[in-house]
C-alpha cells in the first residue's frame, strides 16, 4: 500500500513538472545594437509585454556592431538579429540554413545640402559624396547601376565618394565640408528636418532599375532548425514584434515615450523619424514579393560580385521563411 502511495505520488510530481514545463515560457535572445531603430521597437515591446502575452521569455543581447550580431548568431549566442537578407541568401548557398522575414522597407537615400547647387542626380558629377557603409553597401551599389543605367557612366568615377559612418557623414554635410551624403533613413530624417533635400531616394532608384515593388531590405534572421524545433515561439515573437510596428504605427504618444532612445529634443527630427518609421512598415509580403528580391539581387550581384554575394549569382532557395506571413 506503502509502495503504491509512493508511486501515484511520483507520478503526480512527474505530471506536475510537465506541466510546469509545458507552461514555461519560451526563450527568445535577441542581438541588438544599442542605438537603432530595432531597440525603439524591442523596447515597445517590452513596455506593453507584448512578448510576454505571446509566452516569450525576451531576452536582449546588445551588441557592439552589426558585424558582432551576425557572429553572435553563428556562435549561437543569441537567437534572432536584424540584417538583410543578401547575408542570408550568402549562408544559405554555403549550407548554413539561415532563413529571413521582413522587418523594414526603409533603406535611405542621398541628401544634398541647399547650397551645393545639386539640383538632379547627373549635377552629382564632379562632386564630393558620402556614402554610408563600405564600397560593397547595397544602396551604393544601386546607385552605381543606377547611374550606369541613366547617366551611362559608373557613378564611383563620376563623384569622389567619401565612405564612413552615418554620424560623422551627417555632421561633415552640417558643417558644409560635403555638398551630399547617401545615407541611411534615420539620418536622412534629421538631415531633412536641419534643412537638407533628398535627391533621391533608394525606392526612387529600384523603380529607375526595373524594380517597381518596394523590397524589404532588412529583416529577422535566424536558424531554421531552430524554428523547426521552437516554432511557436518564433510564431509568438514575430507575432509580439508586429504588434509592437502597429502601436508605433498609430501612436505618436508612443514616439513620445521613446524620445530618449530615439535620442533627440528637436520635435521637428522626431516627427521626421516616425515618419519615416511607418512609411518603412511591410504591409505584405508573398511570392510576387520574392520574384522583386530575385530580380534585386541580380542586380546587386552584378555591381558587387564575389565580395557581396560570394560565389552564388542567384539568391538561395528557402531564404525567405514561409513560416510567417505578413497580410493587410
Amino acid at each position: 500500500m506503502i509502495r503504491a502511495t509512493k508511486l501515484a505520488l511520483a507520478a503526480l510530481l512527474l505530471l506536475a513538472a510537465h506541466d510546469a514545463a509545458a507552461q514555461a515560457p519560451a526563450r527568445v535572445r535577441v542581438g541588438i545594437l544599442k542605438f537603432g531603430t530595432v531597440s525603439w521597437e524591442l523596447d515597445v515591446m517590452q513596455a506593453h509585454r507584448l512578448a510576454a502575452q505571446e509566452g516569450i521569455d525576451l531576452q536582449l543581447v546588445t551588441l557592439a556592431s552589426t558585424a558582432a550580431t551576425t557572429v553572435a548568431l553563428q556562435g549561437g549566442s543569441v537567437d534572432l538579429i536584424v540584417t538583410d537578407w543578401i547575408w542570408v541568401s550568402r549562408q544559405r548557398a554555403q549550407g548554413r540554413p539561415y532563413v529571413f522575414v521582413p522587418y523594414s522597407l526603409t533603406v535611405g537615400g542621398v541628401l544634398v545640402r541647399p547650397d551645393s547647387g545639386i539640383q538632379q542626380f547627373a549635377d552629382l558629377r564632379g562632386k564630393k559624396l558620402g556614402v554610408a557603409g563600405g564600397p560593397v553597401d547595397k544602396s551604393w551599389l544601386l546607385l552605381r547601376a543606377y547611374a550606369r543605367r541613366t547617366l551611362g557612366e559608373d557613378l564611383a568615377k563620376v563623384v569622389e565618394p567619401t565612405f564612413g559612418g552615418p554620424p560623422l557623414l551627417s555632421e561633415l554635410m552640417l558643417r558644409g565640408s560635403l555638398p551630399a551624403a547617401l545615407t541611411y533613413w534615420q539620418y536622412g530624417a534629421r538631415l531633412k528636418a536641419a534643412g537638407m533635400r533628398e535627391l533621391i531616394s533608394v525606392p526612387d532608384v529600384l523603380r529607375g532599375l526595373g524594380v517597381t515593388a518596394p523590397v524589404p531590405l532588412l529583416g529577422w534572421a535566424f536558424d531554421e532548425r531552430w524554428a523547426a524545433s521552437t516554432r511557436g515561439a518564433v510564431i509568438g515573437f514575430l507575432r509580439a514584434a508586429y504588434a509592437a510596428k502597429r502601436i508605433l504605427m498609430t501612436s505618436d504618444e508612443e514616439w513620445m515615450r521613446i524620445r530618449p532612445l530615439v535620442g533627440t529634443d528637436d520635435d521637428k527630427v522626431l516627427r521626421a523619424t516616425r515618419d519615416g518609421f511607418r512609411e518603412g512598415v511591410p504591409r505584405q509580403f508573398g511570392q510576387s514579393d520574392v520574384e522583386t528580391a530575385e530580380k534585386v539581387f541580380e542586380i546587386l550581384a552584378q555591381e558587387g560580385g564575389e565580395e557581396l554575394v560570394g560565389n552564388n549569382r542567384r539568391l538561395s532557395p528557402g531564404t525567405f521563411w514561409d513560416g510567417f506571413t505578413i497580410a493587410p
